[in-house]
């Protein structure tokens, strides 16, 4: 059971570590307006720990024969075939879980350093206005 944490908490790792790069991205984007890079972070990564929620509730009725958690598994550290779906749906809701509490945590920070910065008199960035 430890080797299936192990390897699940490094699979869901690695795509929660994308998505994080691709929201760092989008955030140096806005690098010119604080207020709007940290509002734009934490909108995303809210957006992020709805998937891994969505995720960690789909967990347990998905074949767990077509799961990368699966694949890495040597054939010893496999589970029967009549416990694996129950298994790996538990141990994937429990990681898909904590990796979505913490994005959650994270967000909420992006959202109160957004506000502190307006506190101290940073606007968001408005595009100019089309007249004409």
């Amino acid at each position: 059971m430890d080797e299936i944490r192990r390897i699940a908490v490094e699979c869901v790792g690695r795509a929660v570590m994308f998505g994080s790069l691709a929201i760092g991205c989008v955030m140096v984007g806005f690098s010119f307006a604080p207020v709007s890079a940290f509002r734009s972070g934490a909108i995303l990564t809210l957006l992020m720990a709805v998937v891994l929620m969505w995720k960690a509730k789909a967990a347990a009725s998905k074949n767990p024969k077509h799961t990368e958690v699966w694949l890495y598994l040597d054939e010893k550290s496999r589970p029967a075939d009549g416990h694996a779906q129950f298994v790996l749906g538990t141990v994937m809701r429990e990681v898909y879980g904590r990796f979505a509490q913490i994005t959650l945590g994270v967000a909420i920070g992006f959202f109160a350093l957004s506000l502190v910065l307006m506190l101290f008199g940073l606007e968001p960035y408005e595009p100019p206005s089309q007249t004409g």
